[in-house]
C-alpha cells in the first residue's frame, strides 16, 4: 500500500471513529408503538427470539400477555396466559434454552411459585412444572430470576423479598423441572434481603454472581461452581460517603475492553414509607446515583465510578438498567425510573465512567418493566407501568437524536361519532377535550372545530382536535396521562372510527 492510499485509509477510520462517538453521544429514543394489556398492569417484561421471530412476554397481577415484535418496533398480541392461582405479579421473567427447548421462567410473586413454560412455535406458552417455596427454599414473595448455564447443567438462581429473604439455586432439568440444590439464608453479612438485580460474569472459566440487596442496602458477590453450589466472596454495605446503595434495586454488567464491570442502581427508601414497608427506618437520604463497580481477580466487586443525579439527569427512584448495546469499548445503558417516570441513555466508556446521553419521559413510571431487545442492527426498547389506569405496553427504538431547530408539535385528533351519538353526548365530549388543557399542563394550546369542508373527502369524520407541544416528551406525557386516558375511556364507546395525525413545524 502506498503512502497515499495508506493516508486516506488511516483518515477514514478517524472519521469513523468520531462519528461513532458522535452518535453514541447523542442517541434518543423515540416511541414506535403501544398496545394495550390484559394484566391490571406491568411489572416485568422480557423477550425472546426463536427461530427468527421476536417475542415479548409482559407480566402483570394475574396473567402474562404475550406479543410478537416486527423489525419496526410493532407489537401484534398473541395469547394471554393464567398465572398459578391467578397471583402474580410476574415479577421475576427469564427466557432460555435448556437441553433444545425454549422456556420461560417466572417467578410468582404472591403465589410464592416459580412456574416454567415452554415457549411454542407461535410464541405462546404452556406450563410446564411448578415449585412451591418451602422452608429449606427462599421463594416466598419471590423476585428475580438467573439463569447461569455451566459445562454440563444450568441452574436457575432466585432471589426473594419480605418473608424468607435468601438466595436459592435450582438445577433446571431438560423438561423444564426444577430439582433444589442449594439455599443461602439472608445473614447481617450479605446483601439478598430483597434481591431485585443479579448479574453474572464468566472470568477465566469461573462464574460469579452479583445480587443488590434491597431491604439491606448493598450489594453482594459470590462465587458459582460446576455443580451449582455457590460461596460469598464480599459484600459492599450503603453509606452516606461515597456509596449509593439505599434501596439496591437493578444490577446489571458489562465487558469493556480487558475490565469487568458491575452496574447497579437504587431506589432509594426515602420512596417509601418508613414505618410500613422498609425495615430499616433510620437511613439518610443522600441523593440519586447510579454505581459502577469494577471486578478483581477473585470476582470481588470494588467500588469505582459514580454517576451522580442533577437537574439535568433522570435518575430518582431507578427501577431497571438495560444494556442495550456495547461494542467492546463502549456500552449504552438505558435506566428506568419509577419516580422521574423517564428512560434516561447513558454511556460507558472502556475506563468505567458513566456519563449520561438523553431522556425520555414516558408519561408513565417504570416498575420492573424495561427490556432491551435487537433485531438485525436495530435497537428496541420494551416498557411498561405498575400504573393499574395505564395497561399499556410501549416500545422505542434507539436512533441518533432528531434535530427540531425550535419546531413545535402538532397533534391532529379528528373524529367520526356513531350515528346514535346524542349531541348532549357529543357536547359533553367537546368539553370533556376542551378541559384537557386544564388538566395537563404540558398542552401548550388546543384548539378545535366542525368538518366544513365541501370536496366529499372527509369520510365521515366531523371533529378536529388539533394540540401543540413543545417537545417529545410533552406528548407522551399527554398520551399516558391520566386525564387523557379517562377521556378516551368516556367518549370511545361514541365514536365510529379515529383519524390521528402528528407532524413538526416552526412555531406562528
Amino acid at each position: 500500500m502506498n503512502c497515499t492510499k495508506k493516508g486516506i485509509l488511516i483518515i477514514a477510520l478517524f472519521l469513523a471513529q468520531i462519528c461513532l462517538a458522535q452518535i453514541s453521544d447523542d442517541l434518543m429514543l423515540y416511541r414506535k408503538d403501544f398496545k394495550n394489556l390484559s394484566a391490571n398492569n406491568t411489572v416485568t417484561v422480557t423477550s425472546y427470539e426463536k427461530d427468527g421471530s421476536h417475542f415479548v412476554y409482559a407480566g402483570g397481577y394475574g396473567n402474562i400477555d404475550t406479543f410478537s415484535l416486527d423489525k419496526e418496533g410493532l407489537l401484534t398480541p398473541i395469547s394471554n396466559h393464567e398465572l398459578h392461582k391467578q397471583k402474580g405479579p410476574a415479577r421475576g421473567m427469564v427466557a432460555d434454552n435448556i437441553g433444545g427447548t425454549d422456556f420461560l421462567f417466572v417467578a410468582n410473586k404472591h403465589g410464592n411459585v416459580i412456574e416454567t413454560f415452554k415457549i411454542l412455535n407461535n410464541g405462546a406458552l404452556k406450563r410446564v412444572a411448578l415449585v412451591e417455596d418451602t422452608d429449606e427454599t427462599h421463594l416466598g414473595t419471590a423476585i428475580t430470576l438467573q439463569v447461569i448455564h455451566m459445562k454440563k447443567s444450568s441452574y436457575l438462581f432466585i432471589g426473594g423479598l419480605e418473608e424468607t429473604p435468601g438466595l436459592s439455586c435450582f438445577k433446571i432439568n431438560n423438561d423444564g423441572k426444577l430439582t433444589h440444590v442449594q439455599s443461602m439464608k439472608d445473614d447481617d453479612k450479605i446483601h439478598t434481603d430483597g434481591i431485585i438485580g443479579m448479574f453474572t460474569h464468566k472470568i477465566n472459566e469461573k462464574t460469579f454472581l452479583y445480587t443488590g440487596g434491597f431491604q439491606d442496602n448493598g450489594v453482594s458477590s459470590f462465587r458459582v461452581y460446576e455443580d451449582g453450589t455457590f460461596k460469598n466472596i464480599n459484600n459492599i454495605s450503603d453509606n452516606t460517603k461515597d456509596s449509593y446503595l439505599t434501596g439496591a434495586y437493578p444490577v446489571t454488567g458489562v465487558k469493556l475492553g480487558s475490565h469487568y464491570y458491575v452496574i447497579v442502581g437504587h431506589r432509594h427508601h426515602k420512596y417509601y414509607e418508613r414505618n410500613g414497608f422498609i425495615k430499616k427506618t433510620d437511613f439518610v437520604y443522600h441523593g440519586d446515583a447510579v454505581t459502577i463497580f469494577k471486578v478483581n481477580k477473585k470476582g470481588a466487586l470494588v467500588p469505582h465510578f459514580i454517576l451522580k443525579d442533577d437537574e439535568n439527569t433522570k435518575l430518582q427512584g431507578q427501577t431497571r438498567i438495560e444494556i442495550i448495546s456495547e461494542n467492546g469499548k463502549e456500552a449504552i445503558l438505558a435506566v428506568g425510573t419509577r419516580d422521574d417516570a423517564s428512560i434516561q441513555l447513558c454511556k460507558l466508556n472502556e475506563e468505567g465512567i458513566l456519563s449520561p446521553i438523553n431522556y425520555l419521559e414516558t408519561g408513565f413510571s417504570i416498575y420492573y418493566g424495561l427490556r432491551s431487545h435487537k433485531i438485525g442492527e436495530d435497537n428496541f426498547l420494551i416498557a411498561g407501568s405498575n400504573r393499574f389506569d395505564l395497561k399499556k405496553l410501549a416500545t422505542y427504538k434507539i436512533s441518533p437524536k432528531i434535530n427540531r431547530n425550535g419546531k413545535v408539535l402538532r397533534h391532529m385528533v379528528n373524529l367520526k361519532y356513531k350515528a346514535d351519538a346524542t349531541e348532549q353526548q357529543i357536547d359533553e365530549a367537546v368539553k370533556a377535550f376542551e378541559n384537557l388543557k386544564n388538566e395537563i399542563p404540558e398542552i401548550v394550546h388546543i384548539e378545535w372545530g366542525v368538518n366544513d369542508s365541501t370536496e366529499g373527502h372527509s369520510k365521515g369524520f366531523t371533529h378536529c382536535f388539533t394540540l401543540t407541544f413543545n417537545n417529545e416528551h410533552d406528548r407522551e406525557i399527554y398520551l399516558f396521562h391520566k386525564a387523557h386516558l379517562d377521556l378516551v375511556s368516556k367518549v370511545g364507546p361514541l365514536l365510529d372510527d379515529v383519524f390521528v395525525m402528528d407532524y413538526w413545524t416552526k412555531d406562528d
